[in-house]
């Protein structure tokens, strides 16, 4: 009881309020009084402090986000007070949860404020929320196969939970949403198979192209024979050409083969080819 007190006491008096504040914390547009033995927990915060000139009683530092947009002003609200407190893991909801993951994985030294925030952003994946995910993953650099080397993965705010994140949308998107949907069991209902497919077509025509090969090639990605999905492949390809999907503008275009499977895959393959430009001769 004594130490939830004195924890209850840090969160209300020093957090909320800024009582006997030592550091002036300046982020977004948003000043926080805290304190420097709190601070000292996040590897980032303990930095700026060492590195930043102090003058005065108090000192002053600035956490520059211009190029983590992921991080938003209510996650990185709530990786502070968990500095002060685990009552900041109450907070997360599906909404914020990916910019409180993105700010814990800033701030560093808090793997269980990570842990919650990344379970929130994997059960916020549905067939509401997947564009958005779509356009998330889209902005993670990643190797032709889909994956991030550790190099990549530096190059992320998100560090390890980047590719965590990139799984839990493909196995949403080969696994789950057929499921959902009930792609296979919706054959026999055709009214029900048309509004479903529909909904699968619209959402591939989002994915982005490396992680849409990768998905329809999948023999995990269970809507039918390798002609139903050959189908679907190509429906999904006219789709992208009509500028819906990711990459418009882009000099590209979509060839689809169909047989020749190999061990563990599909029988039917999604290549992509650069359109050549055009050359023009000039005459002397």
């Amino acid at each position: 009881m004594h130490n939830e007190e004195i924890v209850h006491h840090l969160y209300h008096a020093g957090f909320q309020t800024g009582n006997y504040a030592d550091t002036i914390l300046h982020v977004h547009q948003n000043t926080y009084r805290l304190h420097a033995i709190v601070l000292s927990k996040s590897p980032l915060l303990a930095h700026l402090m060492s590195t930043s000139p102090q003058s005065g009683a108090q000192r002053v530092i600035y956490v520059q986000l211009e190029h983590d947009p992921e991080v938003t002003q209510e996650g990185f609200a709530i990786a502070l007070g968990y500095l002060y407190s685990s009552v900041s893991l109450s907070l997360i909801r599906p909404d914020n949860a990916r910019g409180v993951l993105a700010a814990g994985c800033l701030l560093g030294g808090m793997d269980e404020l990570c842990g919650y925030a990344y379970d929130a952003c994997r059960q916020s994946i549905t067939v509401e929320t997947i564009n958005e995910w779509l356009e998330f993953i889209d902005t993670i650099p990643s190797s032709p196969d889909g994956s991030l080397t550790p190099e990549l993965s530096l190059a992320s705010v998100f560090g390890h939970f980047a590719q965590r994140l990139r799984d839990d949308v493909f196995h949403f998107l080969v696994v789950t949403l057929p499921n959902v949907l009930e792609i296979n069991s919706s054959e026999s209902d055709p009214s029900q198979g048309h509004t479903s497919r529909d909904t699968l077509l619209r959402v591939f025509s989002l994915v982005p192209f490396d992680m849409f090969k990768l998905a329809v090639e999948s023999r995990a990605f269970e809507i039918g024979s390798d002609q139903t999905r050959f189908k679907f492949a190509k429906d999904v390809i006219e789709m992208r050409k009509k500028g819906i999907a990711r990459g418009h503008g882009a000099e590209e275009t979509v060839v689809l083969a169909f047989g020749g499977g190999h061990p563990g895959g599909s029988a039917v393959h999604v290549t992509r080819k650069i359109r050549k430009r055009p050359l023009w001769k000039v005459n002397s």
